[in-house]
């Protein structure tokens, strides 16, 4: 126990991690009882009871036998079962069973050595119950009798040390010793010469005595048989005889061929021969033949049980003299045991966020051959993921080198082959299969990186217009992936209260109706989370178009329809045939072919005379005017877009066809009212009357005439007729409706057949951006019954410079 204590005080000043640098040594008595105490191992390994109890600590023997038992509880160690040391040892002066106390969390090792200390429990055993001695009467004082020596299976003090005669005789005596090459011998040494005449036969016993406390004692008979003379003993060749035989030869192979003579003739020289072994002799594994002296194998022999075994061969003659010698045989080991792999601990599955360096199995290698046959090996088949380490001794431990995905490989199935060196080498491969754990490691993954999905305005509402989706790699809960809107947009990307997401399959709906004048896309961001802890969130941006649909009729900015009263267009009476007279400008608040607008003549007092420009919107002469047509035309254009179904709107025009024009320029800065301009007309009628009164009577008077006819001039009425115009334009402009206003002036001189058409300076109108992206609302389509519109009226007219010759439309009440 003192020596137990010395190295564990050594141990804890190492501090070695793993194992201690010395062993813990304790001693016990053989046939100790069970329970007995061996030591207090917790304390020698400077541990309390607790400590141990928490580290799981076990005891692991080499050979699997646990001969010792440890209480957790005390800390002690105790005897498991009845102790042998004959059975455990067989004869080695010492005999001690190592193990190893081994802990967990952290891993450590304690070597273990009990030594079994021997009792006196074995009596010395003669190998033969009667011995027969022949002895020739002539035998000389101090001739000696070889015996066998007595066996006693316990060493040291314990095994035999004396031998007596009982009873004594004054013939014979016993001497016991040993040889120099190491072999004891017992032998009866005459005291007296015999005389056979006196005594034929006698009989005693040879006592063998033990060193043991109280001693122990063998008993074989002796029988003395008084011959005449045969004075030659057999003679071995030698004294020792070794040999070698494999493990693996088979019954009835020959050993060795032992050989001795005698020089005696007839029977005294006729020589048998008697094997004997130490131990019971049914139990032997050899036999000789009694006359050629061959030593056979009864059965195979095996190396791991014992790798020597000793005989003893007796050569006796006919006329019963004999002798001894001693048979070695040694054992060669042949590679005839695989390894063995005991595995002490194994972990699966391991989650596979394991850190590189995990101990996943711990195990030990043995083999029962000895030499390069018991030398053994560790590999492992596959070592990207896992490697073998040496741990202690024979003890290796399967870890963790990278880092594990259960992704990617969600079970390992790892075989270790354990090889020793023997030629050839046998193997044991044993498999460890380590199944992997999930961990929340992926975040979903939608199947695109953005998502597009389109609506028609004017949808039902919860209308189906596409759905996400989202895969986890993962397992399980963490796995199950649910969908969500996020709920901060950003500042550039408001929230937008008209779509939702299923949170089980990613269906996304339109809760309401759109329109496509107000709203003409959206984006919202969808996030898909899975139910890992903590979970793990992917988001996508979902973006919602929405289509237009037909339901905005065309809007005509120019002419005003609302404006009262409707302006006229002037038309000069010498205009040519594509004399451009006015224009109907016109829009779509809907988008695509929807607001791809068409112009066409629906009524007009002479469709003949006008066509309206397909495309443009520009309303032309169609022919030269003439005297046959009414001064004041009225018109009526047909705007229409290309939905489906399409929707229409009118602009109604009115057209002033007039011979002649003033010279005067119109002040376009000053515009005269609707009443100004027809009482100047009514002025100028009676001015011209008036003239031509004065003309007839007044024709002697020239001079007078003409200055009359002057200052007529000079003070005539001058003729407006750009006010309603100007007046309409500015309520477009001010409208907003009307994209580029023109405003023209004429200039009209009496009795003058030319005319100065003239552009000004056009009026730009401030028109807010969103009133070209929004329409004002739709409006109902209008039928136009019984007014075909001619291919001619649908054609387009032919774009030229406009001369002086060409007006723009004034209207006139």
């Amino acid at each position: 126990m003192a020596l137990a204590r010395q190295v564990l005080c050594v141990c804890a000043l190492l501090g070695l991690p793993l194992a201690r640098a010395e062993p813990i040594r304790y001693s016990v008595a053989e046939e100790a009882e069970s329970g007995s105490l061996v030591g207090e191992l917790a304390e020698d390994a400077g541990l309390t009871p607790a400590q141990l109890s928490a580290r799981r600590a076990r005891l692991v023997s080499e050979d699997g036998r646990q001969h010792f038992r440890f209480e957790p509880a005390s800390g002690r160690l105790v005897v498991a079962g009845r102790l042998d040391r004959e059975q455990l040892c067989a004869q080695s002066d010492t005999c001690m069973l190592p193990f190893e106390l081994l802990l967990s969390n952290p891993l450590q090792f304690f070597r273990v050595e009990v030594t079994v200390k021997d009792i006196n429990d074995h009596s010395p055993v003669f190998p033969e119950e009667r011995v027969t001695f022949d002895i020739l009467e002539t035998s000389e004082p101090g001739s000696r009798f070889p015996l066998e020596v007595a066996w006693d299976l316990d060493i040291g003090s314990n095994t035999v040390q004396a031998y007596s005669i009982s009873p004594e005789n004054e013939h014979f005596s016993v001497s016991y010793g040993t040889h120099i090459i190491g072999k004891k011998y017992l032998e009866l040494v005459l005291e007296k010469p015999l005389d056979r005449e006196e005594q034929a036969e006698m009989g005693f016993s040879v006592i063998a005595v033990d060193g043991g406390s109280p001693p122990r004692s063998g008993t074989t008979q002796v029988k003395i048989v008084i011959l005449d003379v045969n004075d030659n003993p057999p003679i071995f060749a030698q004294e020792v005889y070794i040999g070698k035989v494999l493990e693996n030869m088979p019954e009835g192979s020959v050993v060795l061929t032992v050989l001795a003579t005698d020089p005696d003739a007839g029977v005294n020289g006729d020589i048998t021969y008697q094997l004997s072994q130490a131990g019971s002799q049914r139990d032997s594994a050899f036999v000789i033949d009694p006359t050629t002296g061959e030593i056979k194998l009864t059965k195979p022999l095996d190396f791991e049980e014992a790798d020597t075994h000793e005989l003893s061969v007796r050569a006796r003659d006919g006329g019963g003299l004999s002798a001894i010698c001693k048979v070695l045989v040694e054992v060669v080991d042949v590679n005839d045991n695989a390894p063995e792999l005991v595995v002490s601990s194994f972990s699966s599955p391991l989650p596979e966020n394991t850190v590189p360096g995990t101990v996943v199995a711990l195990f030990t290698v043995r083999d029962r051959d000895s030499g390069a046959n018991g030398k053994i090996s560790c590999a492992l088949q596959d070592q990207l993921f896992f490697s073998l380490r040496p741990a202690y001794k024979n003890y290796y431990e399967l870890v963790t080198v990278s880092a594990l995905d259960r992704e990617e490989t969600p079970q390992y199935i790892l075989s270790v082959t354990a090889a020793d060196a023997g030629s050839p080498p046998l193997t044991t491969t044993h498999t460890f299969t380590v199944d992997i754990s999930d961990v929340n490691d992926n975040a979903p993954v939608f199947n695109q990186t953005s998502y597009t999905m389109y609506v028609r305005e004017n949808n039902v509402p919860t209308v189906f217009v596409g759905a996400v989706s989202a895969a986890d790699a993962d397992v399980g809960l963490n796995a199950k992936v649910t969908y969500s809107l996020a709920a901060e947009q950003g500042p550039e990307r408001p929230w937008c209260s008209c779509m939702s997401v299923n949170s089980e399959n990613g269906h996304v709906f339109v809760l309401r109706p759109l329109d496509y004048e107000h709203l003409r896309q959206t984006e919202v961001t969808v996030s898909a989370s899975d139910a890992g802890s903590p979970p793990l969130r992917a988001n996508v941006t979902v973006r919602l178009v929405v289509l237009d649909e037909n339901d905005n009729a065309p809007l005509v900015l120019y002419p005003a329809q609302e404006s009262s009263p409707t302006s006229s267009e002037l038309v000069p009476v010498s205009a040519e045939a594509g004399y451009l007279i006015s224009k109907v400008v016109a829009v779509d608040a809907d988008s695509g072919q929807n607001s791809w607008l068409s112009y066409h003549l629906l009524r007009a007092s002479d469709p003949g005379l006008f066509s309206v420009g397909l495309q443009s919107g520009e309303v032309r002469l169609r022919r030269p005017v003439t005297e046959r047509d009414s001064v004041k035309q009225k018109l009526v254009v047909l705007v229409r877009d290309n939905g489906k179904p399409p929707l229409s709107a009118t602009a109604a025009l009115s057209a002033l066809l007039l011979k002649d024009f003033s010279d005067v320029r119109l002040p376009h800065s000053s515009p005269a009212s609707e009443d100004q301009a027809a009482s100047l007309t009514t002025y100028l009628i009676i001015a011209l009357v008036f003239v031509s009164l004065l003309f007839l009577i007044s024709t002697a008077v020239v001079v007078a005439r003409k200055v009359c006819g002057r200052k007529e001039l000079k003070a005539g009425p001058v003729l407006y007729a750009a006010d309603t115009l100007q007046s309409g334009l500015a309520d477009a402009a001010a409208a907003g409706s009307l994209p580029r206003a023109y405003c023209y002036e004429i200039s009209l001189t009496t009795g003058s057949g030319n005319s100065e058409f003239r552009f000004l300076k056009p009026i730009l109108p401030s028109l807010p951006p969103q009133h070209c992206a929004v329409g004002q609302g739709p409006d109902e389509e209008q039928d136009f019954p019984g007014v075909p519109v001619s291919s001619e009226d649908m054609a387009p007219d032919n774009a030229g410079t406009l001369s002086a010759g060409q007006f723009h439309a004034l209207s006139f009440e």
